[in-house]
């Protein structure tokens, strides 16, 4: 059975140079974030109903999330306090 969010959310926390970047894309999705496309090995996300806030490029680092892209990945969730689910 899978991580819950809010488990991904507290080891991105704890830790965000050891997230698989399956559980940042899992982490990305319950923030209310959609894959709009992908671009070689660029996955955009967007936001599903605020357009306001910011689009997410992530990449993967072989299995790994990249630790600078886990960390703007928290601060937009906090600073536009998302509801993880």
């Amino acid at each position: 059975m899978g991580r819950g969010a809010a488990e991904i959310l507290e080891q991105a926390r704890r830790s965000p140079a050891n997230l698989r970047y399956r559980d940042l894309v899992k982490l990305v999705q319950a923030a209310g974030y959609v894959e709009v496309r992908q671009t070689g090995s660029h996955h955009i996300f967007r936001h599903k109903s605020r357009r306001d806030l910011a689009i997410v490029n992530l990449q993967a680092d072989g299995a790994t999330a990249k630790p600078y892209q886990v960390r703007q990945v928290l601060r937009l969730i906090d600073e536009n306090r998302l509801e993880v689910r």
